[in-house]
């Protein structure tokens, strides 16, 4: 609740101007507050005469004890003419049975659509206790209005501590949707989960343009929401041989309150993304790859691995690659096998899109670069003579070699 002292107030209409949701009007020359008002502050920090403050309401540890267990939401796409789970769903699972089992407490899968929905067993066997499922003719189809609706319905009902979501287009658009028709705070983007002593989830994503990692909690909101970007963490958790349990959620939901429906869909070609997150191994160009010969090396050394090939935002600005191949904050989050940094500095933007890769190696002419620190095998050198060598030693002649190739392994080394 938002207080003021009208004997403070000078009407000098800092607040009203600073708001940014104008929820704040000076009316004879007294401030009033509308139902707009997310208490976010922004007046308070402008009030020169310290006549607004806010009073927030105190949970008590008897409420929050209410709350318990962790929900992951299943979202579900169109695969053969079924609606299936993503991939990112068993990447929330393990993650979400780890955090489960450190609360000793249960871990559900919630997935919504009609009669199409499949493949639900298999969410039990990656880490689900058990398995609801929302069917209904209007699911069928995503919309924010409906899926909203029975989402927070169940999420109302149950109770869960905390609620996960992939940080898909439809992830992205449903989780504040549903954080602000029940008032919950929602920490969007994390690359790290994990729960303190005190059980509280926190909540670890990029700040400030990816300069500094944050560690968020919500000690006094329950449930702890967040949505985490696909290939942050793996799915490594599997059991065939644990219970399947899947129940039928009862749904009540009418057309009037979907507000939008699909008219049509057209679907834009984006087969670079599509490579790059199924790639099992990514050679990444960066700064120090921007001449063409190079850039042609590391495309040619993804080729006969078997790979693809991705970028650093550098290469996108400069337009010698496609936003699509970008891998980092603004771009791709991967996780292959192999991701070989070809003349990357490993700035925290970039890390965050491709640290959780199994083996990482990385090549940069300066010893002290970031990447270094988190490769498994650091190679000091010109990006371009070590694809050179690495070509040769694939017997692939490299495009437009350099004078001097066969000394490319001098200055070669182990970073430490």
């Amino acid at each position: 609740m938002l207080l003021i002292d009208p004997q403070k107030c000078n009407a000098c209409k800092l607040c009203e101007h600073n708001c940014p949701f104008e929820a704040i009007k000076i009316v004879d020359d007294q401030p009033e507050v509308d139902d707009s008002c997310t208490l976010c502050g922004s007046c308070i920090n402008v009030c020169t005469r310290g006549a607004l403050s806010i009073k927030r309401r105190i949970v008590s540890a008897r409420e929050l004890a209410q709350y318990r267990g962790v929900m992951v939401i299943a979202e579900c796409e169109l695969r053969d003419g079924v609606l299936q789970p993503k991939k990112v769903v068993y990447e929330l699972l393990s993650k979400g049975r780890q955090l489960a089992d450190k609360l000793r407490e249960e871990l559900v899968a919630v997935a919504m659509g009609d009669e199409r929905m499949a493949s639900l067993d298999t969410l039990c066997h990656h880490g689900a206790d058990r398995v609801l499922r929302c069917i209904h003719p209007l699911l069928g189809e995503f919309s924010t209005d409906g899926f909203c609706t029975v989402l927070s319905t169940v999420i109302t009902r149950l109770k869960p501590s905390i609620v996960l979501y992939g940080a898909t287009p439809n992830g992205r658009e449903l989780a504040p949707r549903v954080a602000a028709r029940l008032r919950l705070g929602l920490t969007a983007d994390c690359t790290g989960l994990d729960i303190d002593e005190q059980g509280q989830l926190v909540q670890t994503r990029p700040a400030f343009g990816g300069n500094i990692m944050a560690s968020i909690i919500a000690p006094n909101s329950r449930p702890q929401t967040a949505t985490v970007r696909p290939n942050v963490f793996t799915a490594d958790y599997l059991d065939p041989d644990r219970p399947v349990q899947v129940q039928k959620q009862p749904v009540h939901l009418s057309k009037a309150a979907i507000r939008t429906r699909v008219v049509s869909e057209i679907r834009f070609p984006c087969e670079e993304i599509a490579k790059i997150e199924a790639a099992r191994i990514i050679v990444s160009a960066g700064r120090g790859c921007c001449k063409e010969k190079d850039l042609k090396k590391a495309g040619l050394l993804a080729e006969k691995l078997g790979g693809a090939m991705a970028c650093s935002r550098p290469l996108v600005e400069e337009g010698l690659m496609p936003h699509t191949c970008q891998v980092g904050q603004s771009g791709n989050t991967v996780c292959p096998d192999i991701y070989i940094a070809a003349g990357i500095s490993g700035a925290v933007q970039h890390a965050v899109g491709m640290n959780s890769s199994k083996t990482i190696i990385a090549i940069n002419e300066d010893p002290e670069a970031p990447i270094f620190r988190i490769a498994d095998l650091g190679i000091v050198g010109d990006a371009g003579q070590i694809l050179s060598a690495l070509l040769d030693a694939l017997h692939t002649p490299s495009p437009a070699s350099d004078s001097g190739q066969s000394e490319a392994g001098r200055g070669v080394g182990i970073a430490d």
